[in-house]
């Protein structure tokens, strides 16, 4: 979903979505590339964590205080509206992830090294999602190569045992595991796929309502939180 998309669907009226898109694509992108702090738009970046960063340096920039001054800080809360598109969700971030894990005081070296693999795709994981599945959970396409290890309950509101536990995944191709991710779609208890509202023409995605994921027991409290604190139903 676009940033103007989501404004809009947040109730934002169309001169104030043209007012924050043009303002972040456009002037306070001109700012930090021509002051060195980037090299695209701020609508390129779909890491919350980057774009924090960035925008501490473009608030330093005169250019910025002056213009926000005289707009009556229309460009800080542009940047506000754009952080929080990121924070709904709709990049899962895995920068902050990995400085969170690099962070732990309170895990050895190797823990640490584990939940790095994990959280890269890279590890024992995705090789249980792969024993588990065998391919794609919910189309069964086979070539694991294409496919993505995703968690369930997301990685950021589980324990250490959990992101560890292969029945917190799901083997996906790439755009469902980014519209799951996204909490567009979700299962219900029986494994029949749930579209949300919010997901913009989801056949051509390929995804349709017919679609069902075959669902152990062991799966279930974590797709039980996914419904209930991800799944995006409005």
């Amino acid at each position: 979903m676009t940033f103007e998309d989501w404004m809009r669907l947040r109730g934002l009226s169309e001169s104030s979505v043209e007012k924050y898109e043009r303002a972040i694509s456009g002037a306070m992108s001109e700012w930090a590339i021509d002051a060195g702090i980037m090299d695209g738009t701020l609508t390129s970046i779909l890491s919350y964590s980057r774009f924090e960063a960035i925008v501490i340096s473009l608030r330093k920039l005169p250019i910025y205080q002056e213009r926000n001054e005289r707009g009556h800080s229309m460009y800080s809360s542009a940047l506000n509206k754009y952080a929080e598109y990121l924070l709904e969700g709709f990049d899962s971030d895995i920068e902050t992830d990995i400085e969170v894990i690099l962070l732990k005081d309170n895990i050895t070296s190797t823990e640490k090294a584990t939940l790095l693999k994990t959280r890269i795709g890279q590890s024992s994981f995705r090789q249980k999602l792969i024993s588990i599945w065998g391919g794609c959970a919910v189309t069964g396409y086979e070539d694991t190569a294409l496919l993505v290890a995703s968690h369930i309950k997301p990685w950021r509101a589980s324990s250490n045992t959990e992101r560890l536990d292969g029945y917190n995944g799901l083997l996906l191709l790439p755009t469902l595991d980014k519209a799951f991710d996204a909490g567009l779609i979700s299962f219900d208890e029986v494994g029949k796929i749930m579209i949300s509202p919010l997901l913009q023409a989801p056949e051509q995605l390929g995804i349709t309502d017919s679609m069902i994921v075959k669902l152990k027991k062991e799966h279930q409290l974590y797709m039980e939180f996914h419904r209930e604190s991800v799944y995006r139903n409005t």
